[in-house]
C-alpha cells in the first residue's frame, strides 16, 4: 500500500486528553498527517499549548475544554467539531490502592473517566458518523495493564479491561456501517501520568521496565501516536476489533 494511505488530508479528528502526554502526541501527529485536530481536555492551558504546537507547524486545530465524564458537554463539543472522521479517546487518570483499601469514590472516579469517558466519546462520535452515513475510525486507549496487572492497579486495570470489551463489542456493532473500532494498549510510556512518583521512584520504575523489555527502553508518547495514526488511516482499512500493543515487547499475548 502506498505511503499516501497515511494521508489524512480533508479529515477531522477528535482527540480527548489532548492537553499533554499521549493525547497531545496523537493530536500533533494526526494534524501533521493532514487532519483538522479537535483537541479536548480539562486542562485549558495545556490545550492552548497543543493548539499552538499544531498551528506553528502549519496544521489546523481547535480546542474544546471539557470533562469527558460530562456527556452533555461532550455531545456539544462533537457537534461543534462538525463531521468527525476519527476519534482518539485518550483521556485517562491513574489511581493506586490495594484491593482491600480501594474506596468506592476512587473506583467510581477512575471508571467514570477511563471507561465512561471513552464510552461517551465513542457513542457521540459514532452517532454522528451514522447520521451522515460516513465511515470512520474510533480508537480507544487501553493499557498494558489489561495483559499483566500488578499490585495497586485494580481501578485502573479494571477500567482499561472494560475499554477492551467496549472496543470489541462496538466493532461488531458498527462494522456494517463502515466504522472501525480498535484499541491501543501501551506499555510503560514516559508521560506525566507515569511521572507521578518522585525522581528516585521514577528511575527505579523505568529501570525495571527497561530490563524486561526486549527493546531495552521505555516508550515515548510518539510511539503510541504512530500506532494511533496507523489505526486512523486507510493503511488499517481491514482492521477492526483489534488491540495493538506498543509496549517494547514486555507483553506478547496470543
Amino acid at each position: 500500500m502506498p505511503v499516501t494511505a497515511y494521508d489524512l488530508t480533508g479529515r477531522s479528528a477528535f482527540v480527548t486528553g489532548a492537553a499533554g502526554g499521549i493525547g497531545r502526541a496523537c493530536a500533533v501527529l494526526l494534524a501533521e498527517a493532514g487532519a483538522i485536530a479537535h483537541c479536548a481536555d480539562l486542562d485549558e492551558k495545556g490545550l492552548l499549548e497543543t493548539r499552538e504546537m499544531i498551528t506553528a507547524a502549519g496544521g489546523a486545530a481547535h480546542t474544546h475544554p471539557l470533562d469527558v465524564t460530562d456527556r452533555s458537554r461532550l455531545r456539544s463539543a462533537v457537534a461543534a467539531a462538525g463531521e468527525v472522521d476519527i476519534l482518539a479517546a485518550v483521556a485517562g487518570i491513574m489511581h493506586t490502592s490495594s484491593v482491600l483499601e480501594t474506596a468506592d469514590e476512587d473506583l467510581d472516579r477512575v471508571m467514570a473517566v477511563n471507561f465512561k469517558g471513552v464510552l461517551y466519546a465513542c457513542q457521540e462520535v459514532a452517532c454522528s458518523m451514522i447520521a451522515r452515513g460516513a465511515p470512520g475510525s474510533l480508537i480507544t486507549m487501553a493499557s498494558g495493564a489489561v495483559d499483566a496487572s500488578g499490585p495497586g492497579l485494580l481501578c485502573y486495570s479494571a477500567a482499561k479491561a472494560a475499554v477492551v470489551q467496549l472496543t470489541r463489542t462496538l466493532a461488531t456493532e458498527l462494522g456494517p456501517q463502515g466504522i472501525r473500532v480498535n484499541a491501543v494498549a501501551p506499555g510503560w510510556i514516559r508521560t506525566p501520568m507515569t511521572a507521578r512518583h518522585d525522581a528516585e521512584q521514577q528511575h527505579r520504575a523505568e529501570g525495571a521496565m527497561v530490563r524486561i523489555s526486549p527493546l531495552g527502553r521505555v516508550g515515548e508518547p510518539e510511539d503510541v501516536a504512530h500506532t494511533v495514526l496507523h489505526l486512523a488511516s486507510d493503511a488499517s482499512a481491514f482492521m477492526t476489533g483489534q488491540i495493538l500493543r506498543p509496549n517494547g515487547g514486555v507483553a506478547m499475548p496470543w
